[in-house]
């Protein structure tokens, strides 16, 4: 059965699926599988001969999106593989995969794993510091607030969050984790509240755990540091013509899609004094998009949460 406990709402659907532009008879990937919403979008348009492979390294996000997927088939095959995409190549030699037509990463978390309040990513419900996208393995957000020096957290927090407080965040959680351990979103929130001055909460507009969140979460899933060089793999898989479409959701996400997409357009390392090229350095690929693509208003009327959404489109050459 489908799950309609957690509804997906496919960020960017129609520009991804143009940005594609799919053949019914090409190989797909999805790189971050998640609720299914653009999986499902993608193997409508698949015929016999057309592949999509879809990736997540969530037992839940499979569970839930595979019968979704399933249920949009027009004659092509799906294939779905429990893994990180950061592994692309060996996950898909795995399977006999050599070459893609096209490939969609969508960054950040899912709705769903969101809107779970028990897996810990939200600041909005108490529940266990988790944070775990693979919830079989790894450390959690709770081992980190426990374990780290103040100086590891202050790192943290600086590096993946961009929070101005990060230092006086972490000093509070070591002087309280030596009363007790922080153990839940509650507890970390209200030191949180804590560290940062009233007058500063009152100013700003967001929730003041909000980028605290996103520091720990991609210390726990190890989101950015191997960005790039997923990026460069799917772009070695891509045939002539293909294309690779990324969603970001931050910042520090879109500037590493950003310089890996524009590095790859524009490779050439001569000095501009040069008249000519002659480090021999040729594009992997042609930019589709310049500027990043963003939700117009009619999407962000049904789905807020595509505000920050920033959507960037690759051509293999």
């Amino acid at each position: 059965a489908l799950s309609e406990e957690f509804p997906h709402i496919p960020v960017l659907l129609h520009e991804c699926l143009e940005g594609l532009a799919i053949r019914e008879t090409g190989t797909y990937l999805d790189c971050t599988l998640g609720g299914g919403g653009h999986s499902s979008e993608i193997f409508a348009r698949l015929h016999e001969g057309g592949t999509l492979i879809g990736i997540d390294r969530d037992d839940q996000a499979m569970k839930n999106a595979v019968p979704r997927v399933l249920a949009h088939g027009s004659g092509g095959r799906f294939l779905p593989i429990k893994g990180n995409f950061h592994d692309v190549k060996p996950l898909l030699a795995d399977i006999g995969i050599a070459h893609l037509d096209g490939a969609l990463m969508d960054l950040g978390v899912s709705s769903r794993q969101f809107d779970d309040a028990s897996r810990g990513f939200s600041y909005r419900a108490d529940a266990p510091l988790d944070m775990r996208m693979d919830q079989s393995s790894g450390m959690t957000a709770a081992d980190i607030v426990n374990n780290y020096s103040e100086a590891e957290l202050t790192r943290v927090l600086w590096d993946w969050g961009e929070e101005k407080w990060a230092a006086r965040i972490a000093k509070f959680i070591v002087e309280a984790r030596r009363e007790r351990p922080v153990r839940t979103t509650g507890q970390l929130v209200e030191l949180i509240d804590a560290a940062i001055p009233k007058k500063v909460r009152e100013r700003d507009n967001s929730h003041p755990a909000r980028r605290s969140f996103q520091a720990l979460r991609i210390e726990v899933n190890d989101e950015l540091r191997p960005l790039e060089q997923a990026i460069r793999d799917l772009v070695d898989l891509l045939s002539p013509g293909g294309r690779i479409a990324v969603i970001a959701f931050h910042s520090l996400e879109d500037r590493i899609v950003k310089n890996t997409l524009r590095s790859l357009s524009d490779p050439c390392t001569c000095p501009k004094s040069f008249p000519v090229c002659v480090c021999g350095k040729k594009p992997s690929v042609r930019l589709i998009t310049k500027k990043p693509i963003v939700a117009g208003d009619d999407e962000l009327a049904d789905n807020p949460r595509a505000r920050s959404a920033t959507l960037r489109i690759a051509e293999k050459v």
